[in-house]
């Protein structure tokens, strides 16, 4: 029994929660089921895995901080320019502050002690060092949970739902 995906009448991800709470939106009328898992609630209910609200739910915009540990958990803990992986990340600028470079989600990189001191006050095109993906700011803050539920095999009906995932 896990988790259900929690979809806006638009489509949209809206959140995550519970099965109880899921089979009981559905019962009350409140939502659709898109996706169920392979397991039955009762004889004949199939455990949801996806839902869908019926009305819209209007979600204020939330802005996600710009810190150490969402730029790490952005990049799944991989050091972005050689794949490492470990508690030894640092942080990297793409482009140098003594260059002009900011702190944004779009400059700064999940990065090896290694690779950092390598990469020295260059940009990665100057130090030969390409990055792997390039770093963005995440679409919500729902964005990291999703990300853990997708990882592997597990909820993988959810993925056709989330964009960029």
């Amino acid at each position: 029994m896990g988790k259900v995906l929690v979809l806006n009448a638009s489509y949209e991800p809206l959140n995550i929660t519970s099965w109880r709470r899921a089979v009981v939106l559905l019962i009350k009328g409140k939502a659709e089921q898109l996706e169920q898992g392979g397991e039955l609630v009762y004889t004949n209910f199939p455990l949801p895995s996806v839902i869908r609200l019926r009305y819209y739910v209007r979600v204020p915009y939330k802005e996600i901080p710009l810190t150490r540990r969402n730029i790490l958990e952005r990049d799944n803990n991989v050091c972005q320019y050689c794949q490492a992986k470990g508690d030894q990340l640092t942080i990297d600028h793409v482009i140098p502050r003594s260059r002009g470079g900011g702190d944004t989600w779009e400059n700064l990189v999940a990065a090896c002690v290694r690779c950092n001191v390598r990469k020295g006050s260059r940009t990665p095109k100057e130090a030969d060092m390409m990055l792997n993906t390039k770093p963005r700011r995440p679409y919500s803050s729902l964005h990291f949970e999703l990300v853990k539920c997708t990882r592997g095999n597990s909820n993988q009906e959810w993925k056709k739902y989330v964009i960029g995932i």
